[in-house]
């Protein structure tokens, strides 16, 4: 095996090292924001691009995106005009996505709730699909509700929201406000997981106004 190789595999075995390492410490600075002690496995990723059946052109934002596993998959099944916005709360997390060399990709420090403000902040319009890896079974019921009606407020008719969870708290939260979702269970990660999908179909004027 020639120096190159071998180099770019001890390159490549740091990094993904690293990487997790990074992800590690996220999860234990606020174990409330980060859904796991590891990345996604690649078994959950495929099966979150399903559900999320995204498309070139779409405006996408993912919500947690931590260390960017999902982010590199996410920006592979965009197009040239496709935008991805990553709303993210750790810092350290933050500055490996703005390492990503892609202009499609906007990192932002944030939080989910503010998410109708960050999309004008950055001038994009309402989003396609929302991607959601955020732990919604340890953050307080009541910032649960307020990012789930943030959420719907940025959704039109036709577009969806997917969230992969431990538990079922989220499909409990956004009942209220998208109603019966889609489910699948991927196996294949530590800890499985739970993958959400709602389709918003209409938005009653109740709704609305309790958003």
């Amino acid at each position: 095996m020639s120096n190159n190789v071998t180099n770019k595999i001890a390159k490549f075995t740091r990094e993904n090292r690293d990487t997790k390492l990074t992800f590690f410490q996220g999860f234990l600075r606020r174990p409330q924001t980060v859904g796991s002690v590891i990345p996604s496995s690649k078994f959950l990723v495929r099966r979150i691009l399903k559900l999320a059946d995204i498309r070139e052109n779409d405006t996408v934002v993912e919500l947690g995106p931590g260390t960017g596993g999902t982010t590199h998959a996410l920006l592979n099944k965009l197009g040239p005009t496709g935008r991805l916005l990553g709303i993210e709360v750790e810092w350290k997390f933050v500055e490996l996505l703005q390492q990503i060399d892609d202009a499609r990709l906007i990192p932002h420090h944030g939080s989910a709730e503010d998410i109708s403000n960050i999309l004008k902040d950055h001038g994009l319009g309402k989003p396609d699909v929302v991607i959601s890896g955020i732990p919604f079974s340890t953050m307080p019921a009541e910032a649960g509700q307020k990012i789930v009606r943030a959420i719907f407020s940025v959704l039109p008719p036709g577009k969806s929201f997917v969230a992969y969870q431990l538990r079922d708290r989220v499909a409990e939260l956004a009942a209220p406000v998208f109603g019966k979702p889609e489910v699948s269970l991927e196996l294949i990660n530590i800890p499985p997981m739970r993958v959400y999908k709602w389709s918003v179909k209409d938005k009653p004027d109740l709704v609305r106004e309790t958003a």
